[in-house]
This record gives C-alpha cells, structure tokens and sequence, in this order.
C-alpha cells in the first residue's frame, strides 16, 4: 500500500474520522464563515452565460484554448510587458500550476538538466513532481524557523552557491506553506544575483490577486525579473484566486528571445503535453476568459478577490488578538506579517500529530494552517495548541467548531 498524500490524504483521514466535532484546517482551498465553498459571483455570473449560450464541447488544442492564454499572459505580465508586445512568450495552458510544474520539469531534463533548487520548505508536491520528471530536487535556505521569520542571509548565500545555469524556483507571492515574501529590495537583490550565477528563474504563481488583493503587486516581482532581463519560466494557476479549484486551470509560459524562438518553445511544451493528458480542459477557460475579456467582469473580479484577501488578513489579526486575550506569552507577530492563505504556526510534527490524535484538529504535519477556512476555526486551533502544549497550563480552551460559536468546551489536560 502507498503512503498517503501528505495534504490529500490529510482531508481523507479527516473524513474517516468519525469524532461529530473533528475539524479541518489544513484544506487549501477559501472557505465561507460557514465553512462552505465559495463560487465568487463574478464566477457563477459568467458560468451562466456560458450556459446559455450552448458551446458545444469539443477538444482544446494541444496547447489549450488561445483566447484563454492571451488574457492569462497579459493578466501576469502587464499590458506594457515589452517581450509580450514582441509576441516573445511562449504560453500553453495546462492542468493548473500542477501540470506545468511538471511539463516544465519534464522539459528541463530533457534539455539537460539534471536538478533543480527549491526553497525550503516549499509546497510538498514540488519535490515528488520535480523527482518523477526525471531531475534531482535541491534546496536552499528560505525560512528561519527560530524567528519565523525569511532567512533573507543564507538564501542569498545560497544562491550565490549554485552551479552556473541551474534552475530555481521561486513563489511568486504569498509563500507555501510560510507565507513569508521577500521585500521588493530582496527580490531586487535576488534578481540581480540570479542574473550573475545565470540561472533560470522558474516562477510559480498560484496566489496572484488573491495574496494581497492587487494582482499588480502580486506579480511584481515576476515583472521586475522580466525587466531586468531574465528569460523567466512562469506557471500560473487560477484555482485560488478564481475559486476554479476543481476546473484545473493553469498556464506555462516562458520569455524567449524571439518570436521564432518562443514558436520552438511552444512546439517542445506540446511535445510533453500530447502523452501526458493530451489537451487540456475547456469549461474552466472560458470562465477566465468571459471574466479577463469583458472590463466590468474584470474590475468585479478584482473586487471580489480583494474581498477574499481582506478578510483572510482580518482573520490573521484577530487570531492574534485572540491568542493574547487567552493569555499567551508566545510572539505571533509572524502570523501578521505573513501573507496569502496560509499561517505558519511553527508547531511542531509532533505537536500537530498529538492535535490530531487528542483532539481531532487536522493540519499538515509542517504546522501549516488554513487562513481561509471558517472565521472561528484558525482561532480556536492555535488556543488549542497554545494552552495543550504549554505545561504551565491546567485546562484547555476550545471554541467549538459547530455553529454556535458562543459554546466553549474546558477540558482538564488530565482528561485530555
């Protein structure tokens, strides 16, 4: 028997439980006051038209559907982007950022390379997509977990230190699982030190407008690399932010140094494509691109996404708020000065698998934690683990996760 996924299998264990009041905070997807999936109404407005307008539901093309790309593209890089305007971008879409993570690293190898750096940490399904492409998974310094805070030194350090022309990947925002971005000042300096090594940067863009609520910020540093000259590798994913989870919407696209240039890309992407899953889904493109094609669904779609945002940020806020009135001692400054979906509690393996055991709170073994689950559940998750773990306290505080939220259970840790 395989082992399970390390964050599917974690929502599998959840469902098996059958504790009446277990809870989930480790599913990466946003989630209402309620609980409940949320479809933004710019989505379910364009969905509809869609509908009624009776497309019929042949296949996309190898490489996707071209609209599709073209608005992806120029959401990413701008309408000033200069290789864009020189039609010197190479774009598929793919299977979400999943897919051109590994169409990338399928490409790669090909070429010749043999590794590829990423932070650590990183997303946990970076290492077994890089590894099944065919290349060895190195990493570099990212997270100083003593201060949770970027370990900006040695991830310069780092960098400084790998081979001339190897890849790197980088988040482009909203950093999984920290939540901890370079300053613009740091991704300059990044920038420039990725430029003397002659490395590949290879960004992964699966937050973008919904990290900070400005899709501009989000992508700037994207934009900064391509105007310092870097012929950048881009996967972006619109799960997050368009709440397209199950559709599997994405795009790969790569700067090259011309036109002709970025036409031999294309036909190499396509190359790995075809054997793969031969074309990619259409129903979630048309939906990005009814809403990037049309200004007021556009502008409602930034609204919309800077609603998610806010919230996710208010909630950081008043988790903190919450964890200093139950009395805690422990700085959490770092759950407000982390941004996107998640908080990097900086439990332990231990600690979470205990949680989980004792009290049936789900969260990956790493301590992250969803920011965009129910208002109330990240809140009473982290008093749990400030109260259960700190042995100078007798009881543990716990809000309930059912709806009424005024109902508090106090458990003596003896019982526990």
């Amino acid at each position: 028997m395989a082992p399970p996924d390390p964050i599917i299998g974690l929502t599998e264990a959840y469902l098996n439980d059958d504790f009446p009041d277990k809870v989930n905070v480790g599913v990466g997807a946003y989630r209402c006051d309620q609980g409940n999936p949320f479809v933004l109404p710019v989505v379910r407005e364009a969905e509809n038209e869609i509908i009624m307008e009776e497309l019929d539901h042949e296949y996309s093309g190898i490489a996707g559907c071209p609209n599709f790309v073209g608005l992806a593209l120029k959401f990413v890089y701008g309408d000033d982007c200069v290789p864009l305007k020189e039609k010197r971008i190479a774009g598929v879409q793919t299977l979400s950022g999943t897919g051109g993570l590994r169409v990338f690293g399928e490409v790669l190898s090909q070429f010749g390379h043999k590794h590829i750096y990423v932070p650590n940490p990183t997303w946990g399904n970076h290492i077994p997509i890089f590894t099944n492409a065919g290349l060895e998974v190195r990493k570099y310094q990212y997270y100083d977990n003593e201060n949770c805070s970027l370990d900006f030194s040695n991830l310069i350090d780092d960098i400084r230190a790998m081979p001339e022309g190897s890849c790197i990947l980088l988040h482009a925002c909203a950093h999984n699982p920290t939540g901890m971005d370079p300053t613009p000042e740091q991704w300059r300096e990044i920038s420039n030190v990725v430029m003397e090594r002659n490395l590949l940067p290879f960004f992964d863009c699966a937050y973008q407008g919904f990290a900070s609520g400005d899709a501009r910020k989000d992508a700037a540093a994207i934009r900064m690399f391509v105007e310092d000259g870097h012929k950048i590798a881009l996967v972006q994913s619109f799960s997050k932010n368009f709440g397209l989870y199950g559709q599997r919407i994405g795009a790969l696209s790569v700067v090259a140094d011309s036109p002709e240039e970025a036409q031999r890309v294309v036909s190499q992407l396509k190359v790995h494509i075809r054997p793969s899953y031969s074309n990619p889904p259409r129903h979630g493109a048309r939906i990005v691109s009814k809403i990037l094609s049309n200004e007021r669904k556009t502008d409602e779609f930034v609204d919309q996404c800077m609603g998610m945002a806010q919230r996710i940020n208010s909630m950081r806020q008043k988790l903190v708020q919450c964890l200093e009135d139950a009395g805690s001692t422990r700085n959490w400054d770092h759950i407000t000065k982390q941004i996107g979906m998640f908080a990097y509690s900086g439990m332990s393996k231990d600690e979470v698998v205990a949680l989980r055991e004792k009290h049936h709170i789900y969260c990956t073994l790493d301590g992250r934690i969803s920011m965009a689950v129910s208002r109330f559940l990240s809140q009473f998750f982290l008093v749990v683990c400030h109260f259960f773990f700190n042995p100078d306290t007798d009881v543990i505080v716990l809000f309930s996760p059912g709806r009424d939220i005024t109902k508090l259970w106090i458990h003596c840790k003896c019982n526990s």
